[in-house]
């Protein structure tokens, strides 16, 4: 088993991409409902919830697809990991139209254009395009 949990939630959403899957389960954490709630706001995934099991909480994510299928979420990256934490400054961040950066910063996990508006660096938690 993995102790990088994230990395387990990114490689649990890029299989169920691949499969076509409508929505996936990964175990609860506070990090990973936000990375969520940064995917839908960027447009990525469709919907996300807290499902609270009698034992455990899961997190559910529904997947997003274009009109013909076609795949919303062509590439999700961990790019930050706990042997190599990865640490940028807003101005350092690449500035990429179709590519959305997830990062960890004191005011919370925003996107790269919230970081930049905010003026506000952190740990690059992963890039998804």
């Amino acid at each position: 088993m993995s102790s990088d949990v994230i990395a387990d939630m990114i490689t649990t959403i890029k299989n169920a991409i691949l499969l076509y899957k409508e929505k996936v389960e990964v175990p609860f954490s506070k990090l990973k409902y936000e990375i969520a709630r940064v995917l839908k706001e960027e447009g990525f995934i469709a919907n996300y919830k807290k499902v609270d099991a009698p034992n455990k909480s899961y997190l559910r994510i529904f997947l997003k697809y274009g009109p013909n299928r076609e795949q919303v979420i062509r590439e999700i990256v961990r790019i930050s990991r706990p042997g190599r934490r990865i640490y940028r400054s807003y101005k350092d961040l690449p500035v990429d139209k179709f590519t959305t950066y997830i990062l960890s910063t004191p005011k919370g996990v925003m996107s790269d254009k919230e970081a930049k508006r905010l003026k506000v660096g952190g740990e690059v938690i992963c890039y998804v395009r």
